[in-house]
């Protein structure tokens, strides 16, 4: 069933002043959308939410622990919201660990009983941790496994039962990893989760895509944020992550943020099933930059 979705739109560039370069204003694609988001209360997950309510949706804000986190959050899609022109929106924080499945059937009801419908899910509540790939921590594979991967299936599984039940459509974006394609070692159970992920990705969206339903999803590469502490607060670090990245420098969640706001919006009407890597090419193998090989 196609999407009853509100046009989109228009998108209208102010005129630059006298002195001043010109900047064009955030559009306001996702008026009228409702959108949960996992793991939002810091790094990627806060900066979509933000820029989801920059653009004009009302969005629910998931998180486990860390409430005075998730409160700054909060206030951060609060405020998004008004500088944007959008005025108060009744954004919420759910909090709820994606592994149990009664939490995400509880933090599901909360949602819509909140908001009353949901038309866009975001997968992104997820964690690393180092696994060797010949020594068996059964506990850390599965906690892993169960965040990343079988948590963001829990949560398609009921937001497609909700869209179908709407029969309005929706859409899903998952965070994925250039390690959806690129081994990560000393990471299996990471590794494990976003290939199965973008499996994930490409099966729902083949089996829903005649009823209005799009899934696609979003690969990072190095981004400045907490996840990668280890080295975005040292300089040599941070110099030697670089190194690697062709475009010579890490991303930033803003960065991310703007191509789950394209992938959730009537821009991307024709796309599902597909994955976008934000990674600053990490993914064209750039120690073949130089012909060594032939």
């Amino acid at each position: 069933m196609p999407s009853t979705h509100r046009p989109l739109e228009p998108i209208c560039f102010a005129s630059p002043r006298a002195g001043h370069s010109a900047m064009p204003p955030m559009p306001s694609r996702l008026v009228g959308r409702f959108a949960l988001i996992t793991g939002a209360s810091s790094g990627i997950g806060r900066s979509v939410a933000e820029r989801f309510a920059a653009e004009g949706a009302t969005v629910a804000l998931n998180y486990v622990g860390h409430e005075g986190a998730a409160d700054e959050a909060l206030a951060a899609a609060s405020a998004a919201s008004a500088e944007a022109g959008h005025g108060p929106k009744d954004h919420i924080a759910v909090a709820a660990d994606v592994s149990n499945l009664l939490a995400v059937e509880a933090m599901f009801h909360t949602v819509l009983g909140t908001f009353g419908r949901l038309d866009i899910l975001i997968n992104n509540a997820g964690i690393q941790k180092q696994l060797a790939s010949d020594r068996l921590d059964a506990a850390i594979l599965d906690e892993v496994l169960r965040v990343n991967l079988v948590g963001a299936a829990y949560c398609a599984q009921l937001a497609i039962a909700h869209f179908l039940s709407q029969q309005r459509g929706g859409v899903i974006v998952s965070t994925s990893s250039v390690h959806q394609i690129i081994p990560k070692p000393g990471y299996l159970g990471y590794s494990l989760s976003k290939g199965g992920l973008g499996n994930l990705t490409r099966t729902l969206a083949l089996e829903f895509a005649d009823r209005g339903i799009r899934v696609n999803a979003v690969a990072p590469g190095a981004i400045l944020t907490a996840m990668n502490d280890g080295w975005r607060h040292d300089e040599r670090a941070k110099a030697a992550v670089e190194r690697h990245i062709p475009m010579g420098r890490a991303g930033r969640p803003e960065e991310m943020a703007a191509i789950f706001a394209f992938l959730a919006s009537d821009d991307a009407s024709y796309i599902t099933g597909q994955t976008i890597y934000g990674c600053g090419g990490l993914t064209l193998y750039g120690d073949f930059k130089q012909n060594w090989a032939s």
